[in-house]
């Protein structure tokens, strides 16, 4: 009976040694199962250096608030003042004034985005104007629209006058300003027009083309004074 007593202890001893062991070991090295992993989250508070954003980040889309500190700071990165116009009766090139550097500005930074390609001169009027820029083309429409809606205030400080072969654009300071002028359209005088002096700001001449600009003169017109065929301005570049 004794040695019955002392083997049953003996394997109670080992159990519990055992499940000791056992808990001991997994109290050490808990499986992957069981494990938890906590990872700190941490807002970060990111900042824009605005030093080094280009103009037309920093400014599009333009309006009546921000246009002219755009073109002023336009107008200093950009001194280029002359552009050649391609139509299908041939090519105009114009000599911007540089003491309307608000206007040669505008006019420089469309020609570089390509806003009056595919545009067309939609109000041709014999011995007076041919104007152009207008255009209900979708893409047109659409680059326009990324530029802002805005308007130039009237530079006529220099005096100059409305000869033949100037290039000109409406006024803001007309009545009803935003229906009748736009930074996206222009004229070429055909003729003398010396009661435009002072309504208009002239910013340009042409250099090359009048014949051109008397060819698209003489075409024929509806009694809006749209082509019946339309002229397509093919594209405007900047020449150095």
């Amino acid at each position: 009976m004794r040695l019955l007593l002392i083997f049953c202890a003996s394997i109670l001893l080992f159990n519990c040694g055992e499940e000791r062991s056992k808990q001991k070991k997994s109290t050490a090295t808990p499986t992957k199962k069981n494990t938890k992993i906590v990872k700190d989250t941490m807002e970060v508070d990111i900042k824009i250096d605005s030093s080094k954003l280009t103009l037309e980040e920093r400014y599009l889309p333009l309006d009546d608030d921000n246009a002219m500190a755009f073109f002023r700071e336009y107008a200093e990165v950009h001194p280029e003042n002359k552009v050649r116009i391609y139509t299908e009766y041939g090519n105009i090139t114009i000599q911007l004034f540089e003491n309307t550097e608000f206007h040669r500005a505008n006019f420089i930074f469309l020609t570089k985005n390509k806003v009056f390609d595919g545009t067309q001169f939609h109000r041709v009027v014999k011995n007076f104007v041919i104007q152009g820029g207008s255009s209900d083309d979708r893409d047109v429409v659409k680059k326009r629209r990324e530029i802002g809606r805005y308007l130039l205030p009237p530079d006529v400080r220099h005096d100059y006058k409305h000869h033949r072969g100037v290039i000109s654009i409406p006024s803001s300071e007309i009545e009803n300003a935003y229906k009748l002028a736009s930074p996206f359209e222009f004229f070429i005088t055909q003729t003398n027009q010396y009661h435009l002096d002072g309504k208009y700001t002239i910013f340009g001449k042409v250099i090359n083309g009048l014949d051109v600009v008397d060819k698209i003169a003489a075409v024929e017109t509806d009694s809006g004074d749209w082509p019946i065929r339309n002229v397509y301005i093919t594209k405007v570049e900047v020449l150095k």
